[in-house]
């Protein structure tokens, strides 16, 4: 939700994609969503996920589309019986012992590099602090929690990125130390080292935001019972979303054809 939130400030709303686990992708209308969007699902096991992550960053390639790429290199989101998994794992194998993070999952992140190499100007390393706990689902929605969010962002130029698989699983590691302490320092000092505050989105963008999805959506849902075309054209759509997204169908982009 949050990156959203920094892209729609960037303007690049419309250029987020997410590496997300294939089961929300078969959510009813949000799985929808999220194919048509052509967010990439994995399973999150390596032999069944890199043949098909392969296959989706190649269709994503284009220097010419813009693209901001979300992948979270954990795998999972943080709680405490997952943390101490995590430190077992790296006590056992000679990594970093981290407390505030998991260890990252390294061949994802070494996949969308070698893939996209060509394409991307930088990789973005994105920490997230909340105030005073994270938040649940439902905090966000009904905006109970948290108090203050605060991000911190390091820009990297993809030529200062390493080529090998080995130096960039290590560098990957060396920025999760890093995350580490920084959320370390967080939780005493309240903030990021050199923040500064975000603007403000414009209120009346907002509004006028909302009011567009609900006429949107009540235009459908009138044609939907109204209109005997409409609800043929919704359940073909239907009929093709559901398989489509339950097998990780994706056919060829029809501009992307013109281009070859």
């Amino acid at each position: 939700m949050y990156l959203w939130d920094i892209a729609l400030r960037k303007g690049c709303i419309g250029y987020i994609k997410y590496v997300l686990k294939s089961s929300l992708m078969r959510l009813p209308i949000f799985g929808w969503a999220f194919h048509i969007l052509e967010f990439i699902p994995v399973e999150r096991k390596w032999e069944a996920d890199e043949s098909n992550m392969r296959r989706m960053l190649s269709t994503l390639n284009d220097p010419q589309d813009p693209l901001w790429l979300a992948i979270f290199p954990e795998g999972t989101d943080f709680t405490e019986q997952k943390c101490l998994r995590s430190q077992k794992y790296a006590a056992e194998h000679g990594l970093p012992i981290l407390k505030n993070v998991l260890l990252p999952k390294t061949k994802g992140f070494c996949t969308c590099l070698q893939e996209l190499r060509g394409s991307l100007n930088a990789v973005y390393d994105v920490t997230i602090g909340y105030k005073y706990r994270c938040p649940s689902f439902l905090d966000n929605v009904f905006g109970v929690d948290p108090s203050e969010v605060h991000i911190h962002i390091c820009r990297f130029p993809i030529d200062c990125i390493p080529t090998s698989e080995d130096e960039i699983s290590t560098w990957l590691m060396d920025r999760f130390r890093f995350k580490d302490k920084l959320l370390y320092n967080f939780q005493f000092e309240g903030q990021f080292p050199d923040q500064a505050k975000e603007r403000d989105l414009p209120a009346m963008k907002g509004i006028l935001n909302c009011v567009t999805v609900i006429i949107l959506t009540g235009l459908c849902m009138y044609f939907t019972f109204s209109s005997v075309w409409f609800k043929l054209y919704v359940s073909v759509v239907i009929a093709y979303l559901v398989p489509a997204t339950y097998f990780n169908i994706r056919p060829q982009p029809i501009f992307r054809v013109f281009k070859m």
